[in-house]
């Protein structure tokens, strides 16, 4: 049956990374009223359990999922098709931050954000993209990127970097892999209201923050809706290796 809308979601099944809160659990309630079954996916499975059991029943399952073990995605992608069947979505949404400087930034800290921000999405883009060529099936990822794969900030080398190494890998992916219907793309979101960094907005520093942003406010979740729809249903059919900024203009502020 054809879809009503090109932003229609139903028939597909979405695997989200880093989905126990904040944007990822976000992103898995968006794709579920557009209609999709989905797979909440993290390492905190109480948190994923919960946000999963609020969805509509049948729609949603929530697995235990760390992308920087190889071992347990292989799990996890596995378990999920045996659930709701062929994932046909993955949203690459885990990551982490890191707030030391430059000069203090221990190793294993530059390897846990590489790991999970850049590695872990490779791996899991990897993962589903073989699976789609083995079946000959079509599919579709969304990476989910950041301003600073573009500018810098104070206090985030491993972050910026992995981000910025987020958004070669989705044109280069998107390059390799469209002749096999598999689409890539990535969303660059700006600085995006969340539980995690709402009291930092708060104080001075965050306030001064958000002056520099063109349109003078922080982005609230729901203003990455109109770019995740876009992205991941076929209105976006003919785009590949796209990169949409969603940031309140902040790319375009004067250095």
């Amino acid at each position: 049956m054809p879809h009503s809308s090109p932003f229609d979601l139903s028939g597909d099944i979405a695997f989200v990374t880093g989905a126990s809160a904040g944007l990822g659990r976000h992103f898995a309630t968006v794709l579920a009223k557009a209609g999709a079954r989905v797979v909440l996916c993290a390492r905190r499975y109480e948190r994923a359990a919960e946000a999963a059991a609020a969805l509509p029943a049948g729609q949603a399952v929530a697995l235990a999922g760390d992308v920087t073990d190889g071992a347990s995605m292989q799990h996890a992608f596995r378990q999920a098709e045996a659930e709701l069947g062929p994932v046909t979505l993955l949203i690459n949404n885990a990551g982490i931050a890191d707030d030391h400087t430059a000069l203090d930034l221990p190793e294993d800290d530059w390897d846990r954000v590489i790991d999970t921000n850049l590695k872990g999405a490779w791996r899991l883009a990897q993962l589903c993209a073989r699976h789609w060529v083995e079946r000959g099936a079509p599919g579709n990822i969304v990476n989910i990127a950041s301003i600073l794969g573009f500018r810098v900030a104070g206090r985030s080398l491993p972050y910026a970097v992995s981000k910025a190494g987020l958004v070669q890998m989705t044109r280069a992916l998107s390059l390799e892999w469209a002749r096999h219907g598999i689409r890539v793309n990535a969303i660059a979101p700006g600085y995006i209201e969340t539980d995690l960094n709402r009291d930092f907005f708060a104080t001075a520093p965050g306030q001064a923050l958000i002056k520099r942003i063109p349109q003078r406010r922080l982005g609230q979740p729901a203003d990455l809706d109109g770019a995740l729809l876009l992205l991941a249903s076929s209105a976006s059919a003919y785009m590949t290796g796209s990169v949409i900024a969603v940031d309140g203009g902040h790319l375009n502020s004067s250095l």
